[in-house]
């Protein structure tokens, strides 16, 4: 049943043991990594949409999105959660409609944003609650993902940007969220200052140079992200052997 792909996602979301979601694109990638050990399945936007040539940010039409969707669940029995950008909605009852078709379709989860697509501010706390209730009133889990963070300097602003997520993420909470998911943080006092006040579980970006799977554990994660890496690895991993196949030696494979 669909209520326990929900529940049984729920709760792998553990503070200092953490779900780890190494992101996919596709029904190829969502079967490697399933068969890796992996304990569910995350799709990542920017690489769905890189994947079929088209940009991030809700480039990538709806009807696609929900046909990699179908293509994802029918490869594996893992729960599947699926990056839904913005929500792929106008306003919060077109939200509820698009949100409703993805837990329709199968998916334990979304991840969606307060920005709109191509925008560079957030949503006004009021509007972002607004939609995020329509998401999480489908009863799909919600990883409200807070962009507070992005473009900012946590060196110098990170006591007031971690009083702004909290401030939200209590917002989002209250709507209905399942997991408070805030990238584009590497610093370490902060991820730990979140997590110690978050009243939701916290999802982590992992960067390169930042923490480790084991330290962000260690700081109350409950869940990590790779995101787009994966994605951005393998094609640079075949750009690169093409490059070497095109200069007139033989690929690594």
């Amino acid at each position: 049943m669909m209520i326990d792909k929900i529940a049984e996602f729920r709760a792998l979301h553990v503070p200092g043991d953490p779900l780890i979601l190494v992101n996919i694109w596709d029904a190829g990638s969502a079967k490697a990594v399933t068969g890796a050990g992996a304990k569910a399945i995350a799709t990542g936007s920017f690489g769905v949409a890189g994947a079929q040539g088209r940009a991030d940010g809700e480039d990538f039409p709806i009807e696609d999105v929900f046909e990699n969707l179908g293509r994802i669940l029918a490869v594996t029995d893992l729960p599947v959660t699926i990056d839904m950008e913005s929500g792929y909605g106008a306003d919060p009852a077109a939200v509820g409609v698009s949100v409703g078709r993805a837990k329709d379709a199968g998916a334990a989860g979304i991840n969606m944003e307060d920005r709109l697509p191509g925008a560079d501010d957030l949503l006004p706390v009021a509007e972002a609650v607004a939609r995020y209730r329509a998401a999480a009133d489908t009863g799909i889990f919600v990883n409200a993902r807070c962009d507070t963070f992005r473009g900012a300097d946590a060196a110098k602003d990170g006591d007031a940007l971690v009083a702004a997520t909290l401030e939200r993420a209590r917002a989002y909470a209250d709507a209905g969220a399942g997991s408070l998911f805030v990238p584009f943080l590497l610093d370490p006092k902060c991820i730990g200052a979140i997590c110690d006040a978050s009243p939701l579980p916290v999802n982590i970006l992992r960067g390169k140079g930042g923490p480790t799977h084991q330290e962000l554990a260690a700081l109350g994660v409950a869940r990590i992200s790779h995101g787009h890496q994966p994605w951005a690895a393998a094609m640079a991993w075949l750009a690169a052997q093409a490059r070497q196949v095109m200069g007139g030696a033989e690929p690594d494979y």
